[in-house]
């Protein structure tokens, strides 16, 4: 089938040519300024990366609860800390350091930098109980105990809603009835 070949131009002119279609209106018109052609995706597509990304999982080599601690925010202007890592590699090779120093320097700059920020944290804190004020939440918390207090709610209300509590009994006296079904062979 050679006429569903080619684009929507090659394909109107076989059909026309061949007698199989009436010419359209708008025929001579797409013949004079045709459609661009885009490149097809025939063969490999490149893959995009950045200098950074080598050092990139290097660094989530190093510190795979990084993802879930320090998880970024979509709303915030600062990068991840994996790739503010990369970068200072990257920034501390262009100055003449070897790869090997500046991964170790770039890896002890984001231990004191994480240690700085919850000792902070812990001395505010404890300013604020001596005041005898409540403290704020923790500005660094980890990405699954953020999951774990909006989920909390729901998990309460399962015990103090009666709604939930009636499905709940619902749900164990069905299992109960396929339980005895089972232990009575069933009518297969």
């Amino acid at each position: 089938m050679s006429f569903m070949r080619g684009d929507l131009l090659t394909r109107t002119r076989k059909l026309v040519k061949g007698l199989a279609k009436a010419e359209p209106v708008w025929l001579k018109a797409m013949e004079q300024a045709p459609p661009p052609m885009f490149p097809r995706a025939d063969g490999k597509i490149n893959k995009i990366t950045f200098p950074e990304d080598a050092y990139i999982k290097k660094f989530n080599q190093k510190h795979p609860d990084s993802k879930y601690e320090d998880a970024f925010k979509f709303h915030s202007f600062d990068p991840p800390p994996a790739r503010m890592f990369g970068l200072r590699v990257l920034e501390l090779k262009e100055q003449g350091v070897s790869e090997e120093e500046a991964v170790a320097v770039a890896d002890m700059e984001y231990r004191a930098e994480k240690k700085q920020k919850k000792m902070a944290y812990s001395r505010l804190k404890k300013n604020l109980r001596l005041q005898g004020k409540k403290p704020p939440p923790n500005p660094f918390p980890s990405a699954i105990k953020e999951i774990q207090a909006e989920e909390r709610k729901y998990v309460r209300d399962r015990f103090f809603n009666d709604n939930t509590r009636e499905l709940v009994q619902k749900l164990k006296k069905e299992k109960e009835v396929e339980a005895q079904d089972r232990l009575r062979g069933g009518n297969w």
